[in-house]
């Protein structure tokens, strides 16, 4: 027997769609953010989010970058596909399909590739709760603003306040690839002059 989704569960999973559809439509700026939300349903964008939901878990990603992960997938697809085209994304064997699963495993790598780079860090380099082992965070400080360009150390500051690559990304103004590349490229100085092995 079909079992019935409660309406207040039913908007809320409405609500959720919508403010992760509106955080990629924003990343492209006002002017194409209106021709972005024209001709995308619900229905896709709840289909696409279970996709990928799904494609984040059997990759052992980290369930806090879901969202996030699936946000990129978004951003991607509003740059490579009409929206009027999205609700072929799911048909098997389709063009927009191919574009859908080219843009996961994009989100994908580049997650696990900076997963590695964080688990080389030093513990405090990635969090910025005093717990008194490995680095000192005033030495830490000090070595960010020694080796580390402005925004280098905006983004990782940002990262050690918990602020997720997307939520950069809108901030200043850039790519969540840049935002990746400027935290992958800030940690590596950071390793260097600290002398840590990889």
């Amino acid at each position: 027997m079909k079992t019935l989704t409660p309406p207040i569960q039913r908007t809320r999973r409405k609500y959720m769609m919508a403010m992760v559809l509106g955080t990629a439509i924003a990343a492209l700026g006002p002017t194409a953010s209106a021709r972005a939300a024209e001709g995308i349903s619900a229905r896709d964008i709840q289909a696409i989010s279970r996709y990928c939901t799904t494609c984040w878990r059997n990759a052992n990603l980290p369930v806090d970058r879901w969202q996030d992960c699936t946000q990129d997938v978004l951003c991607r697809l509003l740059h490579t596909l009409a929206p009027q085209s999205w609700s072929r994304v799911m048909d098997f064997d389709s063009p927009e399909r191919r574009e859908f699963i080219r843009a996961i495993d994009a989100v994908k790598k580049r997650t696990q590739r900076e997963r590695q780079r964080w688990h080389l860090l030093p513990a405090d380099v990635a969090d910025a709760s005093p717990r008194g082992n490995g680095l000192d965070r005033e030495a830490l400080d000090r070595a960010m603003l020694q080796v580390l360009n402005g925004r280098q150390a905006r983004i990782l500051n940002m990262t050690r306040a918990g602020w997720s690559v997307a939520d950069i990304a809108s901030e200043l103004n850039l790519s969540g690839e840049r935002v990746s590349d400027e935290k992958y490229k800030a940690i590596r100085k950071l390793r260097q002059h600290f002398q840590v092995d990889a």
